[in-house]
């Protein structure tokens, strides 16, 4: 059965799931929630996404993302393989940690209300859970971005994308007066959740795409070009190899070589490790294809001469 295909494009606003294989935790403690959240944080460095919202649950996660260069699978790749190889060498582990793909539904950022809806569904999360009492405040539970939208914003995770969520919500202001009022109305919001009162998440959850009837129709002219062997704004957009070639050819100049004098440089030289370590924090791209593109030999050379440099 052929996969589904990963429409992507400038601006698209994705909801992210994926749960541990065979449903098993994907976080065992506290530090592994910590790790996971660097991670992602380290993932937006590198492609640019804005997160609107996330929350860590024990066997999965959800991601409200944002992508302005249209690179959600590379990012993904490099997200979800540098998590598990983090998570596996801290627990001695090996092996597949996420289930199969991750789900991606697009989300229709228009502010007609469907951004808000999804943002809102991950933050309940841990109430359908019941992993926060009735007494608690809703951020109480540490592990979503909830907490983080209360927070003065130089106090906050700096990836993290509040104005659009508070502006569906009716907020005038990233301020304390607003965040106090964003805190009273989900809370309210809440109450409904508990009273298990809202019948749209049945459709959130199973549907490929959450948004009005003309954002479907949208869509469906952009997944009618890619199957159709073109590739939508190709030529507007700047994919994340040509964005490391960009940096090589920076990288260069600074340096003052040409293609032919990368190649006549030894394969552990200082310079070419400097150079693989700035690919290698502000790109996706593999360490094979930078060892490739370097000239380093085998990849683990490339990793090994960054990490001997660092």
């Amino acid at each position: 059965m052929p996969r589904r295909l990963r429409l992507e494009y400038e601006g698209a606003i994705y909801h992210l799931m994926n749960r541990g294989d065979r449903r098993e935790p994907i976080y065992l403690d506290d530090t592994d929630r910590q790790q996971f959240i660097h991670t992602l944080g380290q993932a937006c460095e590198k492609t640019g996404w804005q997160v609107h919202a996330f929350c860590l649950m024990k066997n999965h996660f959800h991601l409200v993302t944002e992508t302005p260069r249209a690179n959600l699978v590379s990012g993904m790749r490099w997200f979800l393989g540098t998590y598990t190889a983090r998570f596996n060498r801290r627990h001695k582990y090996s092996g597949h940690l996420f289930s199969g793909r991750y789900k991606s539904t697009i989300v229709d950022g228009s502010g007609t209300g469907y951004l808000k809806a999804v943002c809102d569904y991950v933050h309940l999360n841990p109430v359908r859970a019941r992993l926060v009492k009735p007494e608690e405040a809703l951020a109480a539970y540490r592990w979503s971005s909830w907490p983080e939208y209360l927070k003065p914003p130089a106090k906050r995770l700096a990836w993290l994308r509040v104005d659009r969520f508070m502006g569906e919500w009716g907020i005038q202001g990233d301020h304390p007066a607003g965040r106090r009022q964003l805190s009273r109305s989900m809370e309210e919001r809440r109450k409904l959740e508990e009273a298990r009162e809202n019948s749209d998440w049945k459709q959130l959850r199973r549907g490929w795409c959450w948004g009005s009837e003309s954002f479907r129709d949208k869509l469906l002219g952009k997944i009618e070009l890619e199957q159709g062997g073109q590739h939508y704004g190709k030529e507007l957009r700047e994919s994340d190899e040509q964005m490391a070639e960009r940096l090589v050819r920076e990288m260069l100049r600074e340096a003052g070589w040409t293609e032919e004098a990368l190649k006549r440089r030894g394969k552990s030289d200082a310079r070419k490790s400097k150079m693989a370590a700035n690919l290698r924090a502000q790109t996706t791209m593999t360490w094979r294809w930078i060892s490739n593109r370097l000239h380093m030999g085998h990849w683990r050379t490339a990793a090994n001469a960054v990490r001997l440099a660092v």
